[in-house]
């Protein structure tokens, strides 16, 4: 299969699915727009408010199953019970012809507050809450005494149950769209990624040279984004399938359990690519012969029909043929590995089998293991297990629900909310108050409970509202003889949109709100005329998005930039606690359950900095850099590369750390002169990286360096004056970046792996196991060894990363973080 054919593949996919979107985007305005034209008068007395019901349908519509607008239709539900109930209740109380535009701005500004309070309510929940409370209380300062205290929110809720209903209704005609169905597909994809690139991996372990192997590992590395985004989709579904069929035991031990499986693959599948890009084919080829080669070639094979299994939605667990060849497979390396000293040269290649045998036995990497001995046993206690964990993770679910303690960022959150909301109403409605609606409206479908590129977004929403008032402008001077034909000029409209909401430029933002402009104008009747309608419309969305900005630029004043670069600086201390926990973990004979626990919490902790970090590095490359410093995006990027490759790593670590524990529990087997020895190596590994980590997360975590030497000249005149001594800020050193320091750390580490690989193999145990456990220590030794070499390049970055912030100094890494630890001691 050529490369092309797979791109065009995928490429026919992306058009489909978002041809698809569209086309059920367009159903569902269409219902709104035919019943909002078209109904009896009984029933247009009660959607009052027509683009509301427009609004609600993009809202929940959008790239959405017929799990998400089920969701969807509960979210709507919830938001009505909180937003009119009280609404209902302050128009009672007060009375509708009371309100002012201050007291209406003053209402929208306290429901929203507790609108947005709650943390454990959804975000959609959120928007169409503010988006009801917009509508209320300016319907009621517009209307007047018209606007009744019980009738008028029921109208609001009315509309926005025919948005709810059309959303649904697209779902399901002409016929269902399941994220069942979408999940299948999607693993299917990525069982072709997969393959293809575990292909291209095998055939570079079996190459004769470099250069064929270095093109067979970059055009593996090609198909990784996109296995990464087939991924993600794969964790959405999964995550709206329980909206679609109940959690029953079929489901999941077919559909839901397929999905976790192929995303266990694709840990092995990187850690083959580290152990190839870690090594040249030669040092490989030294330890492949072609007895070894045909039994990887017709590996190959056995794997691609377990892949074409999960193509084909069935369980994906290997079939007697590939336990068969799998067997031989493991024989022949585990035999070949006991025979050859472990050196730095083949680490790699045995590192890439130890993967590749990872990916044969489906082992959940990244979750708490069993032992691999265990792992096809106690199938009644894993379910027994799982059972338990679902019933706590529902009751902690509820209990979330329940708790009525907000915390610090939820205030926040509602806070901003509240003001921006508020300020929105009011001057929405001093600048026009026929229109007043969208100033509000803008922010209501905005609310984000994260941070977000503030300027991108308003610039996306700006530029978006203009294109689709433009567009409805255009579309209205064209059918102003056939009124009743407009409205079919919204659906090249819609799936223009689909893709704009996908692209780079405008994304979800400036789609969505593109196409609520347009649909605002063709989708109406009885208005004024469309020019004057777009040009208040356009005035109005330019209100609440400054709205939005100040409020923004005032309640979170940090640049993205900002928060990347603090971002990084936490990422790495929380590195450097991780590696702590290894050598702490190293250091119990008997390991217990909780210190394993622990060393998983401090991973899934450096895991959620590692996420932020993307977020916030993504954010800074999209916003403009107005008088500061310009982001410097290539250089976040290869550190962003750097600590993803170590997050893998720390996986796979944690995961050996925890097989060795396991295997000595069951077997009684006594590790404790190897841990003692592997402890010393550990320690020097916690010296060099996790002390160079420590004085590089200070390195990051300054303003300038001239701020520095300011801060620190105040502290050494203090001291001069109390003490009469100085910091000393040569107190640390710094590890160089040469690969001949990687060598000194690791021949410790080899020396004493072969002499305990001996020790292990003359114990009265099994002898795969034997083989297994040396293999383990093997690929330990393997992942210090990269994570070595990957903050040595973090180091190199980082460098790089504080010259370009200071331009007209001399940077010494060492010298900084002596200063910054001098400063805080």
């Amino acid at each position: 299969m050529s490369s092309t054919e797979p791109r065009t593949g995928r490429t026919r996919a992306v058009w489909r699915v978002r041809l698809g979107s569209a086309l059920r985007t367009i159903l569902a305005c269409t219902i709104v727009g035919c019943t909002t034209l078209y109904s009896p008068a009984s029933v247009k007395h009660f959607l009052r408010y027509p683009a509301f019901s427009y609004v609600t349908t993009i809202l929940i519509v959008s790239d959405a199953t017929l799990g998400d607008a089920l969701r969807g239709c509960w979210h709507a539900l919830f938001a009505t019970i909180q937003a009119l109930l009280p609404s209902m209740l302050c128009l009672w109380v007060i009375g509708p012809a009371r309100f002012t535009n201050e007291l209406a701005a003053l209402a929208a500004a306290t429901n929203a507050f507790l609108v947005a309070l709650p943390e454990s309510t959804h975000l959609m929940c959120k928007r169409i809450a503010s988006g009801q409370i917009v509508i209320v209380y300016v319907g009621a300062a517009i209307n007047g005494a018209k606007a009744r205290a019980i009738t008028h929110p029921i109208h609001v809720a009315s509309s926005t149950a025919l948005g709810v209903l059309a959303s649904l209704l697209a779902m399901l005609l002409p016929y269902p769209h399941l994220a069942f169905y979408e999940l299948r597909k999607t693993c299917q994809l990525y069982a072709e990624n997969a393959f293809e690139r575990l292909n291209y991996f095998i055939d570079a372990i079996s190459a004769q040279d470099n250069t064929t192997a270095r093109d067979l590992i970059s055009q593996a590395m090609s198909l990784s984004k996109a296995g990464n985004k087939l991924l993600q989709s794969i964790k959405k579904y999964m995550d709206v399938l329980r909206w679609e069929r109940p959690q029953t035991k079929f489901l999941k031990t077919r559909y839901i359990n397929l999905g976790e499986k192929l995303q266990h693959m694709e840990l092995p599948i990187r850690g083959m690519e580290m152990a190839l890009n870690c090594s040249t084919a030669s040092c490989i080829g030294s330890m492949m012969d072609e007895e070894l080669r045909e039994v990887l070639g017709s590996l190959k094979v056995q794997i691609g029909q377990k892949f074409e299994r999960a193509k084909c939605s069935m369980p994906i667990d290997a079939t007697i043929t590939l336990l068969e060849t799998k067997e031989q497979f493991l024989d022949m390396y585990l035999g070949k590995f006991r025979n050859i000293s472990i050196t730095q040269e083949n680490l790699s290649a045995f590192f890439f089998l130890y993967s590749l045998e990872l990916l044969l036995d489906d082992l959940p990497i990244a979750q708490v293991p069993e032992c691999a001995l265990e792992y096809t046993q106690n199938i009644d206690t894993e379910e027994y297990i799982d059972s338990q964990n679902q019933a706590m993770g529902s009751f902690n679910r509820t209990w979330s629900t329940l708790d009525i303690f907000p915390t610090s960022q939820s205030l926040v959150f509602a806070f901003k909310c509240s003001l921006s909301l508020g300020l929105a109403v009011l001057f929405g409605l001093m600048y026009n108050k026929e229109n007043g609606y969208w100033s509000g409206l803008t922010i209501a479908i905005s609310f984000v409970t994260g941070r977000q590129a503030t300027f991108t977004v308003a610039n996306a929403r700006a530029q978006g509202t203009a294109m689709g008032s433009v567009y409805g402008i255009l579309c209205c001077y064209i059918f102003q003889r056939f009124e009743d034909l407009r409205f079919l000029a919204m659906l090249p409209w819609i799936i223009f949109t689909n893709f704009l909401m996908h692209s780079r430029m405008y994304g979800q933002a400036g789609g969505i709100s593109a196409v609520i402009a347009a649909l605002s104008i063709l989708g109406r009747t009885n208005y004024t005329s469309p020019s004057e309608f777009a040009i208040a419309r356009i005035s109005e969305a330019c209100i609440g998005l400054i709205c939005f900005l100040i409020v923004e630029i005032l309640l979170n004043p940090a640049r993205a930039a900002t928060l990347a670069k603090t971002e990084l600086s936490r990422t790495l201390g929380a590195l450097q606690d991780w590696i702590n926990s290894i050598v702490l973990c190293s250091n119990q004979k008997n390991m217990p359950a909780s210190t394993l626990q622990a060393l998983r919490e401090k991973q899934n902790k450096l895991k959620t900095h590692f996420n932020d970090l993307e977020k916030f590095i993504s954010e800074a490359g999209l916003e403009p850099d107005f008088w500061f410093l310009p982001f410097h995006g290539p250089c976040y990027g290869k550190l962003l590369e750097s600590l993803s490759k170590m997050l893998d790593l720390t996986s796979f670590v944690t995961y050996k750390i925890e097989f060795l524990s396991q295997v000595s529990r069951r077997f009684a087997l006594d590790f404790n002169e190897l841990q003692e020895r592997m402890n010393d190596d550990l320690e020097l590994f916690k010296e060099r990286v996790g002390s160079s980590l420590k004085h590089l997360e200070k390195a990051t975590s300054i303003k300038s360096l001239a701020a520095l030497e300011k801060e620190l000249q105040k502290k050494v005149m203090s001291q001069d004056i109390e003490l009469g001594n100085s910091p000393n800020v040569n107190a640390f050193q710094l590890f160089g970046t040469d690969e001949e320091e990687v060598k000194n750390i690791m021949s410790s580490f080899l020396r004493h792996l072969n002499e305990e690989a001996d020790k292990i193999y003359a114990k009265a145990i099994e002898e795969k196991l034997k083989s297994q456990i040396v293999l383990c220590l093997t690929g330990l030794s393997f992942c210090i060894g990269c994570l070595i070499r990957e903050t040595m390049e973090i180091k190199k970055e980082v460098k790089e990363l504080v010259k370009w912030e200071n331009p007209t100094n001399h940077v010494n890494l060492n010298e900084i973080s002596c200063k910054v630890n001098a400063l805080h001691t």
